[in-house]
């Protein structure tokens, strides 16, 4: 595992992903970006390291699938949450056109 993100970073991510509201998700790309950052990866570190107390099921890959390892539990979140889905070859992922969170 990568070493531990920076606090203050590693806070704000944390309230950015707090706040998406149920039935709604975001990308990685997308918490770096509200964050004005451009590192996906370090939004994926710091959900990794802290995620476990926040809706960490509500940050997606970008091609809108759950966060690698998770995805049947994040499929039940999903679906109590009533999160629009599709139905792909290898199973699901988020309809991001209907359920993507634009904070602000």
């Amino acid at each position: 595992m990568r070493p531990a993100p920076a606090a203050d970073f590693a806070e704000a991510v944390l309230e950015v992903v707090a706040a998406i509201p149920p039935g709604r998700v975001m990308t990685y790309g997308d918490v770096a970006a509200v964050l004005g950052s451009r590192a996906a990866r370090a939004v994926g570190n710091v959900m990794a390291w802290y995620g476990s107390d926040v809706p960490w099921w509500r940050v997606i890959r970008a091609s809108g699938h759950a966060a690698a390892g998770h995805e049947d539990r994040a499929l039940e979140h999903f679906r109590a949450e009533g999160t629009p889905l599709l139905t792909t070859d290898d199973g699901y992922r988020v309809n991001l056109r209907l359920a993507r969170h634009s904070p602000g």
